[in-house]
């Protein structure tokens, strides 16, 4: 109680000195001296100055969601995983569109032999009616087939690979994506015809 201060320190250093030495975390973020408060406070008004108006705050919005959707834009065209919207991240979709990706499949010429049919069916002869009626009905089941082989296909395959993960929805997204023609789908492909995902 009525020692003296230097006593006092002299005991707190032996302690500290019997201790062992513990190893700093390489990724813990102190590396520099800690600013002071009044520094940190201005830094942090600057960066998180508070809207004035409703206006403001709507500008602010708006160049934010900008941002977000030029960033979504850059990912869907060159395949950034990290900001791909929520539908086309994780391993299991991106399985999924380089499987569909590698394959040539009859859904991705429907758009065309569709305007073509169209064509066909407008001309006035009831010839030509019946051959559009006829590749209609022959398309469609062409594409029927194909889509149901692609999927018994792609389940046993993401069954294969992807035994823990959740492949809920991944053969419809691969159905959907087959309807697009390639060059139109986003994300962009990664992989090459014939290629293996």
């Amino acid at each position: 109680m009525f020692r003296s201060r230097s006593k006092d320190g002299q005991a707190v250093t032996q302690v500290t000195e019997a201790e062992p030495q513990q190893i700093r975390d390489p990724q813990a973020p102190k590396g520099r001296p800690t600013p002071k408060r009044s520094d940190a406070l201005a830094q942090r008004r600057t960066l998180a100055k508070p809207p004035a108006n409703r206006r403001e705050a709507a500008k602010r919005a708006r160049e934010a969601r900008r941002a977000d959707m030029q960033r979504q834009r850059q990912a869907l065209a060159g395949g950034d995983e990290r900001y791909l919207p929520a539908r086309d991240q994780g391993p299991v979709r991106r399985y999924a569109r380089d499987f569909v990706d590698a394959k040539w499949s009859i859904a991705e010429f429907f758009l065309p032999i569709a305007v073509l049919i169209l064509i066909l069916s407008i001309v006035p002869s009831p010839q030509f009616t019946n051959i559009a009626f006829v590749m209609w009905i022959g398309v469609i089941a062409m594409i029927v087939i194909d889509s149901f082989a692609m999927s018994f296909r792609l389940k046993k395959s993401l069954a294969e690979r992807f035994p823990d993960e959740n492949r809920r929805g991944a053969v419809l997204y691969a159905f959907m994506r087959t309807l697009q023609m390639r060059r139109m789908r986003l994300p962009k492909p990664q992989v090459a015809r014939g290629e293996r995902p």
